[in-house]
């Protein structure tokens, strides 16, 4: 499994998880997930005001307003990407979130 893709001028993230936070509350895994993000775009030669569109999967759909306050914490106001959210078994029972994304480079 490759972490990132490019092809042409986008670049494909693999869904995300915890690096370090494993079995911790959802707002801390999010951060971790989302450093890592910012981290592969920056490789790319990108960055998150050039997300197009995001997948995120929660194991708990209640915990989407703990999620939302990271989420809106790190992206950049009008430069928001489409997104998608729903509820899904993870693979981890420790994992709380899941996110996948897809930029512009």
């Amino acid at each position: 499994m490759s972490e990132a893709v490019i092809c042409g001028d986008r670049v494909y993230l693999s869904g995300m998880v915890p690096d370090t936070t494993a079995g911790q509350d959802v707002a801390a895994q999010t951060r971790d997930i989302l450093a890592q993000i910012d981290a592969l775009l920056a490789q790319a030669g990108t960055d998150k005001t050039r997300i197009l569109k995001a997948n995120i999967w929660l194991a708990d759909i209640t915990t989407i307003g703990a999620m939302n306050a990271v989420w809106d914490g790190w992206v950049v106001p009008g430069k928001t990407p489409a997104r998608a959210t729903v509820e899904a078994k993870l693979a981890d029972p420790d994992w709380a979130v899941e996110i996948m994304v897809e930029a512009a480079i």
